[in-house]
C-alpha cells in the first residue's frame, strides 16, 4: 500500500515537472536573447554612458530635472522590457533599446533583471507587446545616409 502511494506521488511530481518544462514560459529564452526587465523607477536610461553614471551617482531633484529637460535621460518604469545591445561588465553598465525610443540608451546593469518583473498593470511585458520585435503591422524605415542612427520602425499605414 505504501509503495503504491509512493509511486503515485512520484508520478504526480514528475508529470508536474514535465509540464512546467514543456509548457513553461519563454521568459528564460527572452533573457538568453538579451532581453531584460527594468527593476527601478526613475530617469536612469540616458543617451550617454557619462549621463547614466552622473544621474546614478548623484541623484537629486536638480540633476533629475536638468537631464530630463535636456532630453539626456528617459524614465525607466519597473516591468518595462528592454533589449541589451552591449554590456560593459567591468563598469556594470549596459547599452539598451526600448520599444518606443529609436535611439540606444545607457543604464546600469543592476537596474535590469533576467527574471520577469510585472509592470504597473500586473502584466509581464514581452518583446512582441513592447514593440521590440517588428510585427506584420510594422515597416522598417531606413534613415537617410547622412544620419548614423539605426533604422526606425513605424506603424504600417492603411491605403
Amino acid at each position: 500500500m505504501q509503495n503504491k502511494l509512493l509511486i503515485t506521488v512520484m508520478t504526480a511530481v514528475s508529470l508536474g515537472l514535465t509540464s512546467t518544462v514543456l509548457g513553461g514560459d519563454n521568459y528564460s529564452a527572452f533573457a538568453a536573447q538579451g532581453y531584460r526587465w527594468v527593476t527601478v523607477n526613475g530617469p536612469y536610461a540616458c543617451t550617454t554612458e557619462q549621463d547614466a553614471e552622473r544621474i546614478a551617482a548623484h541623484h537629486n531633484d536638480a540633476i533629475e530635472l536638468q537631464v530630463v529637460e535636456n532630453i539626456e535621460c528617459y524614465y525607466l518604469i519597473p516591468g518595462t522590457i528592454v533589449q541589451v545591445i552591449k554590456e560593459n561588465q567591468a563598469r556594470g553598465i549596459s547599452e539598451i533599446r526600448l520599444g518606443s525610443i529609436t535611439r540606444s540608451l545607457w543604464t546600469y546593469s543592476r537596474f535590469l533583471s533576467k527574471r520577469p518583473v510585472k509592470d504597473t498593470y500586473g502584466v509581464i511585458e514581452t518583446p512582441e507587446n513592447a514593440g521590440l520585435i517588428p510585427t506584420a503591422d510594422t515597416v522598417i524605415v531606413p534613415e537617410s545616409s547622412s544620419e548614423s542612427s539605426p533604422a526606425r520602425t513605424r506603424p504600417k499605414e492603411n491605403p
